[in-house]
């Protein structure tokens, strides 16, 4: 068995409303053991012990979430070691109370790559970015994340398939 943790990109915002039990049946009629979901922002910790591909596991979740709560679905899909990894290096003080921890996933290691290379460009008091294995690291100042410049590239609609971002504490109760 491999544990994974899918990863929910624009779901219960903007009109797209999906119930975590929902979530958690659909989850388990595809066939995954240990299934549970972890606040109410799409995260959903589960086992499998299909013989299938990452990339054919990530389309087989996306298609069942489009199937069953008809909407465009997309997932960046992560082994629970790959998310222990990304939250043990964080390279920030996550205890800084004046700050926001987040990690950046992609289902797409060059847009990885591309956010990570805005580092060079971005104040590094108001725009802390750092890159890691498979994510980026990103301390913004509490309440400045839509207005800094790393926050309006991150929300340009050619992102919106391939990338997510979570809080450095909900991953944290994600591996608890």
């Amino acid at each position: 068995m491999t544990a994974y943790i899918a990863l929910l990109r624009g779901v219960n915002v903007g009109g797209i409303t999906v119930r975590s039990a929902d979530l958690r049946e659909l989850f388990e009629s595809l066939g995954f053991g240990g299934v549970r979901t972890v606040l109410a922002s799409g995260n959903v910790v589960f086992e499998s012990s299909a013989k299938e591909s990452h990339r054919a596991l990530k389309a087989r979740i996306e298609q069942g979430l489009r199937d069953r709560f008809d909407y465009d679905a997309w997932i960046v899909l992560v082994t629970r070691d790959d998310l222990q990894r990304a939250v043990d290096d964080f390279p920030f003080d996550a205890e800084d109370e004046r700050r926001q921890p987040w990690v950046i996933f992609a289902s797409d290691p060059a847009v990885i790559d591309e956010l990570a290379a805005f580092a060079g460009e971005a104040e590094p008091e108001v725009d802390p970015i750092a890159q890691g294995e498979g994510v980026v690291y990103w301390n913004p100042v509490k309440g400045t994340t839509v207005d800094t410049a790393f926050a309006k590239l991150l929300a340009k609609a050619r992102f919106k398939p391939t990338t997510t971002n979570r809080n450095l504490r909900t991953l944290r109760k994600m591996l608890g």
